[in-house]
């Protein structure tokens, strides 16, 4: 077993330390084989590289746009990334991941930090020994920079909790990061480490995979051990990476695929053939590939959603893919009669906590009686802890996820599909405090077939979309190959706009200017403020105007076109009737920022001795 010494810990120990030497390098976006060649050519170091991540995270997670995604940050990192620096200088590299920093959800056992669920009933719980995906992490030379926020006990897909609350979403500070890996998937975005580890039971890992433009996996079940990771179904769960590309994901996948003697489930790994990702990763077809398009799924998507998602399938339709409309029949009665949650979370935690812990009195009853959680798992967590298994029920809904695994392999078989496709969850992100509809998550958790989600692009708002794609059991790594070729052709991954590169380890300061705008008797003075990591646009207006000269409005406009024709709607209005002086701030869409960065704002003055389209000025 891979152990720490014992030490102290912070909750969330932010401050960076000082590093001496500014490398050759930036971490951010960065690919794990950009960070290996750049380790192994010396242009930089793994406690540089820890730094840089420290750095990042200090800027944005509790500054800036606020995405509270990290727990608590291990405060061993840099002397870990000192000692694997000085195992390469004398030894070489152990691989791709050596020294390479990797953030894991917080219901990854960890034995030198505590693993909280996100709960405040588990806020010192440190576990005996580490999650088994955990030390093959650190074998493989891996850093565990920090613990990841996550929705509360994994029951919910919003990603909020009673320890540090709601994880924000970079792409939208405004919104959530999908759930319940959503600290996971927003910390990875951010490049806040090289990737990022999450747990899906019904849809953990691949939700905030399309909500945060990212690639993510869930396994066929047994492909990977789920052995210290505090459960919610240990029959639904699987564990595994978020990455920012298909290379990525297929890199890590190698080093934490396999058996273990621990879980049960991983027996079929025992004689599989190892399902190397990475050798196989450029091995699809495209002209020989046939997908199901599920119409189920399609069916009440926001018409966003659905536009990205069709674009996606025509763009495989081009390269020679057959694209056919599937149905499997029964569906939503199997998926309906085979979910597994309500039977074996209670049961599960009580286990997990005797497995790991010392107090003999910690359970799910204590927790819920002493009111332990956040309210948004009230529900869930009342019904749980007051339920009895029943035993009969529980057996028939085993034997249905049978049923629904048959279902789909026959249709696959019957229409000779390699994957089938459909919208990893039909809605955009919803705002903080609202309920997530639109998953998709149960055909894959309910049947244990392997599913991996794929960044597609982004809603007209900069909204990003995620595609799912169905495989055949311990086809994994086939389906992994059938997204390279889109991410390849397309760049379909985009950084969020609110965490940029940082500047001499600082974020981006605020840019300021001022306007006067003067058609004499009118005048009209105004300072804006634009922010690139709160995607505020901040706005001070006032206004000068004679008796019988008056100023009714006051606006913003785009040159969309970049030609000066202001033929375009307004976007704001600073001043309306009867105001003479006004402030606020108005979050920016993709475009108004593009507009703002590319100076094609212009003010638009409106008053009775000005043209009747207006007077216009460009905001320099």
């Amino acid at each position: 077993m891979i152990r720490f010494r014992n030490i102290l810990f912070s909750l969330c120990l932010l401050v960076p330390v000082t590093v001496l030497g500014q490398p050759q390098f930036d971490v951010f976006e960065a690919g794990i084989a950009q960070i290996r060649d750049a380790l192994d050519e010396g242009q930089v170091s793994s406690v540089q590289l820890v730094q840089q991540y420290l750095d990042r995270i200090h800027a944005y997670d509790k500054q800036g746009p606020k995405l509270n995604s990290i727990v608590r940050i291990n405060p061993e990192a840099l002397a870990q990334a000192q000692a694997l620096d000085a195992e390469r200088e004398r030894t070489g590299s152990r691989g791709p991941l050596h020294g390479v920093p990797i953030v894991v959800k917080d219901n990854y056992n960890t034995d030198h930090m505590p693993t909280t669920g996100g709960s405040v009933a588990l806020a010192n719980f440190v576990p005996r020994e580490n999650a088994a995906q955990v030390d093959k992490l650190l074998q493989a030379g891996a850093i565990i920079l920090a613990k990841t926020n996550l929705h509360e006990y994994a029951y919910g897909i919003t990603s909020i909790g009673s320890l540090v609350g709601q994880t924000r979403n970079p792409y939208d500070p405004r919104r959530v990061p999908g759930g319940s890996s959503g600290g996971t998937g927003a910390a990875v975005a951010a490049s806040f480490a090289a990737a990022g580890f999450g747990s899906d039971t019904c849809g953990s890992i691949r939700i905030p995979s399309a909500f945060n433009n990212l690639i993510g996996l869930r396994p066929s079940k047994g492909l990977s051990s789920i052995y210290g990771i505090l459960p919610l179904s240990h029959t639904q769960d699987v564990a595994g990476p978020l990455a920012r590309s298909a290379e990525d994901l297929a890199i890590i996948l190698d080093i934490v695929s396999g058996y273990d003697s621990r879980d049960e489930a991983t027996e079929i790994m025992r004689t599989a053939v190892a399902p190397a990702f990475v050798d196989r990763l450029h091995s699809a077809n495209l002209a020989n590939l046939r997908i199901g398009k599920l119409q189920q799924y399609f069916e009440g998507s926001d018409g966003a959603v659905n536009t990205a998602l069709e674009d996606a399938l025509d763009w495989y339709e081009e390269q020679g893919a057959d694209i056919v409309d599937v149905e499997i029949p029964d569906m939503a009665d199997l998926i309906n009669r085979s979910g597994l949650i309500g039977h074996e979370f209670k049961s599960d935690i009580n286990q997990y906590l005797a497995t790991f812990s010392n107090d003999e009195s910690l359970n799910l009853n204590y927790i819920v009686s002493q009111g332990l959680y956040h309210e948004a798992v009230d529900g869930v967590l009342s019904r749980s802890n007051a339920s009895e298994l029943d035993e009969q029920a529980y057996r028939r809904a085993i034997a249905v996820r049978s049923e629904l695994r048959a279902a789909i392999e026959a249709v696959m078989a019957q229409q000779g599909l390699d994957a089938i496709a459909y919208p990893t969850i039909k809605r955009t992100q919803v705002f903080t405090g609202d309920s997530q509809p639109g998953s998709n998550c149960s055909l894959s958790a309910n049947s244990g077939l392997p599913a991996l989600s794929i960044p597609v692009g982004f809603t007209s708002n900069g909204l990003p979309v995620g595609l799912e794609l169905l495989g055949g059991f311990l086809q994994d790594a086939e389906l992994l190959a059938i997204a390279q070729p889109y991410e390849s052709a397309l760049s379909s991954r985009r950084a969020p706009s609110t965490t940029p590169a940082l500047e001499s380890g600082l974020a981006p300061t605020p840019q300021s200017f001022e306007l006067l705008f003067s058609r004499p008797p009118l005048r009209v003075e105004a300072s804006f403020e634009f922010s690139a990591v709160t995607n505020l646009f901040i706005f001070e207006v006032s206004k000068e105007q004679s008796q019988g000269q008056t100023i009714a409005a006051v606006t913003l406009v785009v040159d969309s076109n970049g030609d000066g024709e202001l033929n375009e709607p307004i976007v704001l209005n600073l001043l309306p009737p009867g105001a003479g002086a006004a402030t606020g701030s108005h979050f920016m869409s993709s475009q108004f920022r593009q507009a703002v960065e590319e100076r094609r704002l212009y003010l638009k003055v409106f008053g009775n001795s000005l043209p009747s389209a207006g007077a216009a000025q460009l905001l320099e």
